[in-house]
Order: C-alpha cells, then sequence, then structure tokens
C-alpha cells in the first residue's frame, strides 16, 4: 500500500515495467506451456513396421520431442487418449510449437485445440402420445418393451438408485453389447444392471486444463452429483415410476419415451465444464461398445464442420449406424444463435407442453398477475397480508442496474428487508437472485421478464417465496410501484394445470436459425418439450443446485434444450425398435417429416419471445409426432457418401475434407450440384446476388416405407416472391422400398427482403410426408 500517491508519469511506467517483465516471462517459457491438442491420424498411414496404432502414435509423438530433455521419459505421459473407432487418434499434451511440428507429419490428418462445453440446461409421454391406452396397448407397451435398443447419453454421470433406473422384468443386456460399468467413489459393478448396462467416466482432458479432480468434493466415478445426467437419462429411458412428483407439483407417472430401451451412461462433464478431448473419446467409445443411440445435451460455439471435433465424431458415428440428437442451446431469441448444426446431427430446439404451475401476485390496488413458481412452503396468502414492494432500478434507463438484476451484494438490507423484491431477470441464474434477496432480508421476490424473455415463464423452485411474470405484466408492477408509496403485494400457489391452450409454444430461449454454415440445411431440425420437465435426479444436490440448498428430492423440474434433446434420442430409439435397419438420416426423416406446425387450438406454432408466429428458423420441420413417426409413409435416406458430397460443395480444401474422409478413402463424386441438392427432409433454397430473374432447381429422392402399392400427390404453399413446380407431381410406388426422385424448380417473381416460409407436403390419403421450404433472397448487387 503507497503511503503517498504517485505521479501519472509513474504510475504509467510502473505498468509499462510490469508489461516488460510479463512479456519476457511469457515468451521464455511459451514453448514450454503445455496444453491439450487432439491430432487426427490417417489409419491407413501406419506403416508395417508398428504392431499396432498406439505404437506409432507414441513414435510421432516422441519424434517432435527429440530435441527435449524429457523426450524419452515424457511421451507416454504427453498421450492422454487413444480414439480408434468413431475417430482415430489420439490427445496429447503439447505445446504451440510440438503441436505445429506434429501437424506436419506425415499421417496427421489435423489437429484441433481442446475446447469446452456447457451443458443445455411428467407429463411428457401423454402429451406426445406415448401413454399407452387401451387401443395402444399393444403397439407400444408389448412390442417394444423388451426391444435391445441402447442409448449412450453424453452428460454428468447417472444416480443408479433412482426408481427410473430399476430394471424388474428386463430381459438379458443384448449380446451385442460390449461396454462396461466403471467403478470410483461411490459406484460400483453392482450399480449397473439390465437397465443401465454401462457407465464410464472421461476426465483426462478435464484435469489436464483444470488440475486433478478434488476426489473428496466431487465424485471421480459415473456417479451424477449434478442432477443434470440422471435428469436425461432418465428422460430418454427411466422405467416407470407411479406417484413421481417434486414437492408435490407434477404428480403423476414418470416414465422415458422409450421406456424397455438400456442406458449407457458416459460421464464427460464435471464440475468445471465438459472438454471435447474426452467428449470424443466418449463418442469413440460409445461407437466400439455397441450404442445404437447418442444423445448429447451440450454444445460449444459454432465452427466450420471440419474443425468441430464433436461435428467429426459424430459423422465417424453415423458411418457405424449410430443416430445421434443434440440440443440445439439456450441463446434464444437471438437468431443465429444455435450450435450443433452439422446435416448429420438431429439438432433440437425446445417447446412448451399443456402443463403449468401456476402462481398469483396480488397487488394491493386489487389487480392480480398470474406467473409461475415451484416454490413449496407456506403461501402468504395464508396470513392474508399485504407485504411491502420494491424495486431498485430505473426503468427510464436502457442500461441494467446491478439492483435491479438483484446480483450477488447488490442489495441494501436497510431497503429490501421484510419486502417483496422485485427482480429483472438476466445474468446470474434466477434461484440466485432469490437467493440474494433472501439474505438481505427480504420476504419474497417477484421475477420479472426482459424483452429478451417476453412472455415466457419457466417455474424455479425458489428458496423464498417467488413467482416469475411476463415482461408487460412486469412493466405493469414496476409502474405501480414507482408511482405508488404504499406499493404492496402477497404472493400465492396453485397447484398443477394441465390442458393449457395454447400449447405447445417454442421456448424464447430456444437457439434460433438460420445455419449460418450453411444456409440451405434448415436448423434446428425439430422441437420437443423443453419447459418444465419431470426426471429423476441426483440426492447429491438440492433441486436449485444452489450450496445453500439443503432439500433432497427423488425427481426435479428443469427446462433447457438439455430437456428437449432426450425427448427425440427416446423416440429415436423407439423407432429404432420398430425398424430396427432405417439408417439414422431414415429416422430423422421420420421425426421431420411427422412433425406438426400447429398447436392445440389449430392455429400456428408461436414464439413464446414475442407471441407472434414462429418460423422454421426457431421450430425447424416442427414439433416431434411420435406416433406418426411411426409410420411416416416416405423417407429421405441419406448415406454416408451422399453426407460427404454435401461436403464437396462447401469449398473445403482437399487436407479439410481429408478430416472426413481417411476412415473410408472417400473422393468427391461431385453427385451433388449444390448443398440444397443433399436429400435433407427440409428445403432450403438461397437465391443469388442479381437483379434479372433466377430459376433454382433441387432434387429429392423419396423411399417408400408405408403402403407396398401406394400413390402420392403433392401439394406446395405459395409463395410472393417466387413460384414453385415440383416434377413430377405424383409418384405411385409399387412396392415397399421403391425409391422415387422429384424436382423442385423455383423461379423468382418479385425478389422479397426478408426470408419467405412454406412446406411441401405429399399425401397418399394415409399419410402427410411434409418438407418445410425456405427461400432467402441475397440482396441483389
Amino acid at each position: 500500500m503507497f503511503t503517498s500517491p504517485i505521479t501519472p508519469m509513474e504510475k504509467m511506467a510502473l505498468i509499462l515495467a510490469s508489461y516488460l517483465v510479463l512479456s519476457t516471462l511469457f515468451s521464455a517459457n511459451a514453448e514450454f506451456v503445455k496444453k491439450t491438442y487432439i491430432i487426427q491420424m490417417d489409419k491407413s498411414a501406419k506403416p508395417d513396421t508398428f504392431t499396432n496404432h498406439l505404437n506409432w502414435y507414441s513414435s510421432k509423438v516422441k519424434s517432435i520431442l527429440s530435441n527435449s530433455v524429457e523426450a524419452e521419459m515424457d511421451q507416454e505421459e504427453r498421450i492422454i487418449y487413444t480414439y480408434q473407432t468413431a475417430f482415430h487418434g489420439l490427445a496429447a499434451m503439447l505445446s504451440q510449437e510440438e503441436a505445429e511440428k506434429l501437424e506436419a507429419e506425415e499421417g496427421v490428418v489435423a489437429i484441433f485445440p481442446d475446447t469446452k462445453y456447457q451443458l443445455h440446461t411428467t407429463r411428457s409421454p401423454t402429451f406426445l402420445g406415448l401413454e399407452p391406452t387401451q387401443s395402444t396397448n399393444n403397439m407400444w407397451s408389448l412390442k417394444l418393451a423388451n426391444h435391445d435398443v441402447i442409448v449412450g447419453v453424453l452428460d454428468t454421470g447417472v444416480w443408479p438408485e433412482s426408481e427410473s433406473f430399476n430394471d424388474t422384468g428386463m430381459r438379458p443386456v443384448p449380446s451385442h453389447w460390449k461396454g462396461a460399468c466403471e467403478t470410483g467413489r461411490g459406484f460400483r459393478k453392482h450399480h449397473c444392471n439390465k437397465k443401465i448396462v454401462g457407465a464410464r467416466m472421461f476426465y483426462h482432458g478435464y484435469e489436464a486444463a483444470t488440475g486433478k479432480i478434488d476426489e473428496q468434493a466431487e465424485y471421480k466415478s459415473p456417479r451424477d452429483q449434478d442432477g443434470h445426467g440422471t435428469h436425461t437419462a432418465a428422460t430418454v429411458a427411466g422405467s416407470p415410476v407411479h406417484g413421481a412428483n417434486f414437492l408435490g407439483y407434477a404428480y403423476g407417472t414418470a416414465r422415458g419415451m422409450a421406456p424397455g430401451a438400456r442406458i449407457a451412461a458416459y460421464k464427460v462433464c464435471w464440475t468445471g465444464g465438459c472438454f471435447s478431448s474426452d467428449i470424443l473419446s466418449a463418442v469413440d467409445r460409445a461407437v466400439a461398445d455397441g450404442v445404437d443411440v447418442l444423445s448429447i445435451s451440450l454444445g460449444g460455439g459454432v465452427s466450420s464442420y471440419y474443425r468441430d471435433s464433436l461435428s467429426v465424431a459424430a459423422f465417424g458415428a453415423m458411418e457405424k449406424g449410430v443416430f445421434v440428437s443434440c440440443s440445439a442451446g439456450n441463446a434464444g431469441p437471438d437468431p443465429v444463435s444455435l450450435t450443433n448444426v452439422s446435416p448429420w446431427i438431429t439438432t433440437v430446439g425446445a417447446s412448451t407442453m399443456d402443463r403449468d404451475f401456476p402462481a398469483d401476485v396480488r397487488l394491493g390496488n386489487g389487480r392480480k398477475i398470474t406467473g409461475t413458481s415451484l416454490y413449496k412452503g407456506r403461501s402468504m396468502l395464508s396470513v392474508k397480508k399485504q407485504y411491502p414492494l420494491v424495486y431498485m432500478g430505473n426503468t427510464n434507463s436502457s442500461i441494467p442496474d446491478p439492483k435491479s438484476l438483484c446480483l450477488e451484494g447488490t442489495l441494501d438490507r436497510r431497503m429490501v428487508s421484510g419486502k417483496i423484491v422485485i427482480c429483472d431477470r438476466g445474468i446470474s441464474p434466477r434461484v440466485q437472485k432469490g437467493q440474494v434477496v433472501k439474505n438481505a432480508g427480504g420476504a419474497g421476490m417477484i421475477l420479472t421478464n426482459t424483452a429478451a424473455n417476453g412472455e415466457e415463464l419457466v417455474a424455479d423452485c425458489h428458496l423464498l417465496p417467488a413467482v416469475a411474470i411476463g415482461e408487460k405484466e412486469g412493466k405493469e408492477l414496476k409502474r405501480y410501484v414507482l408511482t405508488s408509496k404504499k406499493a404492496t403485494a402477497t404472493l400465492g400457489f396453485q397447484a398443477t394445470r394441465l390442458g393449457v391452450r395454447p400449447s405447445p409454444v417454442v421456448a424464447a430461449f430456444s437457439s434460433r436459425g438460420p445455419n449460418f454454415l450453411t444456409l440451405e440445411i434448415l436448423k434446428p431440425d425439430v422441437v420437443a418439450p423443453g419447459v418444465n420437465i419431470l426426471a429423476a435426479w441426483s440426492e447429491a444436490i438440492g433441486p436449485s443446485s444452489l450450496p445453500t440448498d439443503h432439500r433432497r428430492v427423488k425427481f426435479n423440474i428443469l427446462s433447457g434444450t438439455s430437456m428437449s434433446c432426450p425427448h427425440v434420442s427416446g423416440i429415436a430409439a423407439l423407432l429404432k425398435a420398430r425398424h430396427p435397419d432405417w439408417s439414422p438420416a431414415a429416422i430423422k426423416s421420420a421425426l421431420m417429416t411427422t412433425a406438426y406446425v400447429h398447436d392445440n387450438t389449430i392455429k400456428p406454432l408461436r414464439d413464446a419471445s414475442n407471441a407472434e408466429a414462429s418460423t422454421p428458423y426457431d421450430h425447424g420441420a416442427g414439433h416431434i409426432n411420435p406416433r406418426r413417426a411411426l409410420d411416416p409413409g416416405l423417407v429421405y435416406d441419406i448415406q454416408p457418401q451422399d453426407y460427404f458430397e454435401f461436403l464437396c460443395t462447401q469449398k473445403l480444401t482437399t487436407s479439410e475434407l481429408g478430416v472426413f474422409a481417411k476412415y473410408s478413402n472417400r473422393t468427391c463424386k461431385h453427385s451433388l450440384s449444390s448443398p440444397g441438392d443433399l436429400n435433407y427432409p427440409a428445403i432450403s433454397v438461397v437465391f443469388p446476388l442479381k437483379n434479372s430473374t433466377s430459376v433454382l432447381t433441387v432434387h429429392r429422392t423419396a423411399t417408400n416405407v408405408g403402403l407396398p402399392v401406394s400413390k402420392y400427390h403433392v401439394v406446395v404453399s405459395p409463395f410472393k416472391g417466387a413460384s414453385v413446380k415440383v416434377e413430377p407431381d405424383t409418384l405411385s410406388f409399387t412396392r415397399k422400398y421403391q425409391k422415387l426422385s422429384y424436382k423442385i424448380t423455383l423461379t423468382t417473381q418479385s425478389r422479397q427482403t426478408e426470408p419467405e416460409f412454406g412446406g411441401l407436403v405429399w399425401k397418399d390419403g394415409v399419410h402427410k410426408v411434409r418438407s418445410p421450404i425456405v427461400i432467402t433472397y441475397l440482396p441483389p448487387i
């Protein structure tokens, strides 16, 4: 501490001197700083002098360490993973200089820096039409209960004692399963059974980046300390549990989408995040173990297809016949906010169900505002007392006030003690705001949406009386508080409400398209229930996940595309059970072409952020419809070589294409004239930068999986800016699995300033096979 002030010149000199010292130290040590790199290898390039690939990898690492004193003793420690099924190569600790040397070595295809991913954090079976009834019991329960489909869940692990993982009545584990049950703190061999057929953990990349896991504070085992992994695994394939509920809310039977499927838990996420080297190892291992479906509720940023290690690994899994489902992300309603956009991945957005958890705010002026809450405690209404209201923000300012957001350390106890505090949504977790209010002595909280969230209401299990309300009601409430010196309110909590209309609605937080990597590939693919989902929970942590929450529950209610992704993974498992010969692309096609785009009021699906009609950039092909997906009539199949041909249209170099070609020696046959010609279930076209009339033609091939003899007629919605012609306009099938092709010609009529949305539907009197159409008009030169 300085005893006298320093002059500006002295301060600048100190800063400059410090900078020079740090720069010198950094320069001197940069070549020795090591971090994890993923090295993709061309497995066919292994010289015959090496008995196996691991020896070859070790020699490669040793060759770049040859000038290092530690070369002999260090090469084995440097390698933290080897990959050999969905991906071929290794993960190793290298300096930047060493990585650059290795990249130039013969047989090295590409090098990816290890990157950090984040988690995208029971009513849905009934809402989706999956709950067995007398008429559907045979269809859903008897034929599919004992199927042998295995879903690999990459997440935070699993809480094996949950009733959702009960294996009563299940057949022996399928013979094709090659997985294992790894042990560690709190997890033993007996924790796996005929439901949880495997459990593994992947942490070498995490430890390389963050240091050793504290085994006293965190389970270094497949056991789930976070709860997220248990929730997603149970949503995929949880066994039926009668009387399931969360603190009395959502009472009923909790069950996964595919209750007869098996679960293999791959723990890749830890307290400090999820690292791509661990995720890649888990995908590689899961494919070798024999999973049929991969459910991955996490994501990072968007990078080119060949630079995204998860995209590359998912391509390898698809080549092996594994269906890969990933969450779109929770960065909505901003456009171009989604992740996991590769066409061989099924990208899932989130929607609401017809169930909510209403709560009331009753104001001193007699007005009532309806919101939502999962608070379980004494209702303020029971004491018939009004509490003073306080809002610490300024409604006239466009800059958020930390006090209005109720951030840690911002509330003055003298101002909020004994009062109901109004907190704006944003920056910090919703439940944490309630904890801040409680710590400051507040009696309750009203959480108000901002413009980013609109009128969407997400229920939370707060630790004090709290109600979430929409943006419009929030503005009215703040106006009441700021114009009335004696503003008061009380909070009341109601029971679970079913039959909510309209539903489903696209969640405001659900990440949106378009897919700027390739506008011709529409993303997300579909939306599925992802708001207020009840599923199993880890008993190692409270339902709010706050350290101060000492409650323990067997089930929890969560929201996020992390919840919608396992819904689709589970439905994919059902489709795989019914149609074991279907490719991942055929399963995706069935999900997309049978999805619906109208809610239960028979109006177009709405966007919760603005209450307007949503678009395919928000909901993709629409909301999943499992019953129809079982019998879609037609599918748009895509083989691995077709996906590679798509990559050939992406202006990638030979070495960049090699990232996807080295395992199968694929080469470009140039069978696609444009990326829009990929046989994708959605149709997205981009008119070029021209003032004159433009004509675009795209092609599709439909495979008949319905009635052997069937005749389909096409219906296409009209567009303002372009005419659409389909040739032929009738598809006449004479046998099952027959393939027939058609072309779609689009001609500009009046160039639009905004994208246009519509659809193409093939009908045979039994099936409706719908593809969304998106037309993008680039501005003329």
